[in-house]
């Protein structure tokens, strides 16, 4: 049997332990039951979960979603125009949201797909100092897609 404080208080008898709970106003509860002889706790059951639904709070407060943005470059996109996007995906990744970087293919312009990957690498190059590459750029049915993730301080 554990204290309130987690001193050991040895091995004592069931009703040792509850009447031994009940004049300090507390509970006893079963930490192990499987151990031999079964391990108990005397504590204030409910402090005891207030305290971990504070800590699960304020844990879920530290945590970010990660946004996923999208960005829509065109196979044959002006140099201008990339580094207008290229702006503004940077500014996601500075924020910590990931990209995701793609370029409709319809058409004829399905035989002309290597171009539109030409172009993320070139684009990729003008945001690398922010991002880092998650999936390369990948021609998948008609859409040319690539992710960014915003590189980790270090």
């Amino acid at each position: 049997m554990l204290g309130e404080n987690g001193e050991q208080l040895g091995i004592v008898s069931l009703a040792d332990a509850l009447q031994r709970a009940s004049e300090e106003g507390v509970d006893l509860v079963n930490i192990n039951p499987n151990a031999t002889p079964p391990v108990c706790k005397i504590m204030d059951y409910g402090k005891y979960k207030f305290i971990v639904q504070k800590r699960e709070k304020e844990a879920k407060k530290k945590q970010k979603a990660a946004d996923i943005k999208g960005m829509e470059l065109s196979v044959h996109i002006e140099e201008h125009d990339m580094q207008y996007k290229a702006k503004a995906v940077q500014k996601f990744l500075r924020a910590g949201d990931k990209v995701r970087v793609f370029i409709k293919v319809r058409g004829r312009m399905m035989s002309f797909a290597h171009f539109g990957i030409d172009n993320m690498n070139k684009f990729f190059e003008m945001v690398q100092e922010d991002a880092v590459m998650d999936q390369a750029p990948i021609l998948q049915g008609s859409m040319i897609t690539m992710v960014l993730s915003p590189k980790t301080a270090k």
